[in-house]
């Protein structure tokens, strides 16, 4: 489709949200921004975010203890240097700033501190980056922070850099200390939540934040339905800044072809989210590992991103995203019908009787069922008489609620990891508290839908968390690798987040974590 043709479709179905924009966009003070998604937000209370809007408003808004730089460089932010850690690894002391207040004015210690990690702790939708980790959390000083480890884990300093862990006033919420407050924020960024609906919040600077600034007078974070919406928005110049998560493939690229020509501004920031296969390995027909090798041999990932993105989703070989630790070499094998027919044929299929791949799909999300049809078509026209390709969709929450029980033999999710380290990536798939042989029967594997092990696999993720640096590596590359000879996980492609504004503003640029830094978004 041309970008004439995107254009003119994009201010048909446009007029439904004019109003919405009016509202923010014309008339507001100068300086003042509308950065517009398609993500809606139903609450702002961290205990409650799991998604890449929630997740973008709180780095906002709220401040981590470390953050990531643009290159990758851990920083303290509320922390005031990097912890204190015992010699056997399992006390971690935190030294905090001194000079932090909340939106509310109180001051920012130790004991708000506390407050926040207990409650995301107890109540949190994402309480597991804790629970896995941490065994207890208190105050030993007015202003240092401390926490007992379950065990020594190198990356406690990446984890802490959680946008999901931002201390909360405790005035603010001591009655919600048991649940949540879902419209309104108290935190301590460089923004303020001054009102907020599930397609509109609005933030003004925060005069006393502790640090720079904001580049800005305010942002307005605006929700569209739809990406032809989102698109016109842009190129009508109802919004400034517009963010790539939700946006159609080929919109995507006719907003990289504008920035090119000069029309807009691009930015891309590190790619956090990977798209993956998961198959169930414990019970037909994935029980048998020749067919999960043959499947993971069947995937041509340069054809299928260019088809379903353009190549705007770069092919993947790895579960951990470049340019993390463990990501090089890539441990899984690249596209091979060759093989993949030696493997079904030692399965007994090929000579007149083909495989049937049954692949389940989130029918919610575009990117997912066009995967599905490339990739169908693909195996139809190099590995028809094998195998065939069973399509099924079902909506993203079924999905999720679903994976756990074992419902379905295969099926395509994504995963963005909240902080960047190798670890976020291979625990949440690869950890199991209970294992017989290689299936996994209690741990994250089994709630991943995998169900999936190996001896000594958990030993080694647990051996990878005490390390660092390039003691680490080895390892990392070794789960990475037996995990691809296992093939009960298939990574597919990777995305990186990107942002188009007006040529009148400076570029978008994305912090290491892979969000757009909201308060460097200024006019040039």
């Amino acid at each position: 489709m041309t970008s004439r043709l995107l254009f003119r479709t994009a201010l048909a179905t446009l007029l439904p949200a004019v109003a919405l924009l009016a509202g923010c966009q014309h008339p507001h003070p100068p300086g003042q921004l509308v950065v517009a998604s398609k993500s809606t937000l139903a609450s702002v209370d961290p205990i409650d975010i799991t998604g890449t809007a929630g997740l973008q408003l709180l780095s906002a808004i709220g401040d981590p203890l470390y953050a990531t730089d643009a290159g990758g460089e851990l920083q303290p932010r509320l922390a005031a240097a990097p912890p204190q850690i015992s010699p056997d690894g399992r006390i971690a002391r935190i030294p905090l700033r001194r000079d932090v207040l909340f939106h509310d004015g109180s001051r920012f210690d130790a004991a708000a501190m506390v407050f926040s990690l207990e409650r995301f702790r107890s109540l949190a939708k994402m309480g597991y980056l804790l629970d896995d980790r941490i065994s207890g959390v208190r105050a030993s000083g007015p202003y240092e922070l401390e926490l007992q480890l379950k065990r020594p884990y190198s990356a406690l300093p990446a984890l802490l850099s959680s946008i999901s862990l931002t201390p909360l006033s405790p005035k603010a919420y001591q009655q919600h200390r048991n649940r949540s407050l879902a419209d309104r924020f108290v935190g301590t960024g460089p923004y303020r939540l001054v009102s907020s609906t599930p397609q509109k919040q609005t933030l003004l600077p925060f005069a006393r934040y502790w640090g720079p600034a904001p580049s800005n007078s305010g942002i307005h974070l605006v929700t569209l339905s739809n990406s032809t919406a989102l698109f016109g928005a842009l190129v009508s110049g109802e919004v400034d800044v517009l963010m790539s998560s939700g946006m159609e493939s080929d919109q995507q690229r006719a907003l990289a072809q504008r920035a090119r020509q000069g029309r807009l501004v691009e930015g891309i920031g590190p790619a956090g989210e990977i798209g993956y296969l998961t198959l169930l390995s414990d019970r037909p027909p994935f029980d048998q590992l020749p067919l999960r090798q043959a499947v993971a041999h069947s995937l041509d990932r340069e054809l299928i991103s260019e088809r379903v993105s353009y190549g705007i989703r770069a092919p993947l070989r790895s579960l951990v995203p470049p340019p993390l630790a463990g990501s090089t070499p890539p441990a899984w094998p690249t596209y091979h019908p060759g093989r993949a027919r030696e493997l079904y044929q030692q399965a007994g299929y090929c000579r007149g009787r083909r495989f049937t791949l049954p692949l389940t799909f989130r029918s919610n999300v575009p990117a997912d069922k066009l995967f599905a049809l490339t990739w169908k078509a693909q195996l139809e026209r190099d590995l028809g008489d094998c195998v065939q390709l069973e399509v099924t969709g079902v909506e993203s929450t079924t999905a999720y609620r679903q994976v756990a029980d074992g419902a379905f033999p295969m099926i395509f999710f994504d995963w963005s990891a909240d902080f960047p380290d190798p670890d976020i990536y291979l625990a949440p798939m690869l950890a199991c508290n209970k294992a017989k042989g290689a299936q996994c029967l209690e741990g994250n594997a089994a709630a991943a839908g995998s169900f999936w092990s190996a001896p000594g696999l958990q030993a080694n993720l647990e051996a990878s968390e005490r390390l660092s640096g390039a003691a680490r590596l080895p390892l990392l590359l070794e789960l990475q690798q037996r995990a691809a000879a296992g093939a009960a996980y298939i990574p597919v492609w990777q995305v990186a987040p990107r942002a188009w504004a007006q040529p009148s503003l400076q570029r978008p640029v994305f912090d290491g974590s892979g969000r757009l830094v909201l308060q460097a978004l200024s006019v040039r």
